[in-house]
């Protein structure tokens, strides 16, 4: 069995902010397996169902983010599940782009709240967590306003996308094993370049930037044995 944790904060004011693209990837993957996250259970909205072949239950704490591991110790210890193996979180994160997706087996709570009081109510950081991208904060911005704050039209159009993509990922975790996960969906991929944008052309008559001028870099061999081909029409 598999326990799958979307963080995020309870309550429509903060439905649809960057600190909730948790909740979001859940649903996506709610859709995708056709379970109905309803049942108010172990300080959390959960659901029950299958996930590419394995019993499963997601959840959303509803404890506000920066007491979410009190939910996951509760799911932890009812299920009695391997949470180094079988516990999935999936947070937001300030230090990737938006939509891009970083599967992880460890590691630190990088400053993020949530992951941190997990960390400390498991007592290690040895557990699954998919890290979603929602972009660096702007400069002069307070980071507590930043992830309440929601996208603007174009970067939840691919938050949206990116949390379809996470939902599959989350699939490859449970079906294949983590590191497949990550060699699938770690991969950042470069943005296009912009065809309005063409590579600045010399100007005309102009000479390559490194072209030499055979008067002052040739040597008087060179010199003469370039005469010669003008006077054989070379």
């Amino acid at each position: 069995m598999y326990i799958i944790v979307g963080l995020g904060n309870p309550g429509r004011e903060y439905e649809g902010t960057r600190h909730n693209v948790g909740f979001l990837v859940l649903d996506k993957l709610a859709a995708k397996e056709n379970i109905s996250i309803l049942e108010k259970k172990h300080r959390a909205v959960i659901g029950k169902g299958m996930a590419a072949g394995q019993k499963c239950v997601l959840a959303k704490p509803q404890t506000y983010m920066n007491l979410s591991g009190e939910c996951v110790r509760q799911l932890i210890d009812f299920y009695k599940v391997d949470e180094t193996a079988e516990l999935i979180v999936i947070s937001d994160d300030v230090s990737l782009e938006v939509g891009q997706i970083r599967i992880r087996k460890k590691g630190s709570a990088g400053g993020h709240n949530g992951l941190k009081n997990i960390i400390a109510h498991l007592g290690h950081d040895s557990f699954i967590r998919v890290k979603m991208g929602v972009g660096e904060k702007p400069a002069g911005w307070d980071l507590v306003d930043y992830v309440l704050g929601r996208f603007s039209p174009k970067d939840r159009e691919a938050m949206d996308q990116a949390a379809g993509r996470a939902a599959d990922a989350i699939r490859t975790i449970i079906a294949e094993g983590p590191d497949a996960a990550m060699n699938q969906f770690n991969t950042v991929k470069k943005p296009a370049k912009d065809p309005k944008k063409p590579k600045e052309l010399k100007k005309q008559g102009e000479p390559e930037q490194e072209a030499r001028k055979p008067e002052e870099s040739a040597s008087p061999g060179e010199l003469a044995a370039g005469a010669k081909c003008r006077d054989m029409g070379a």
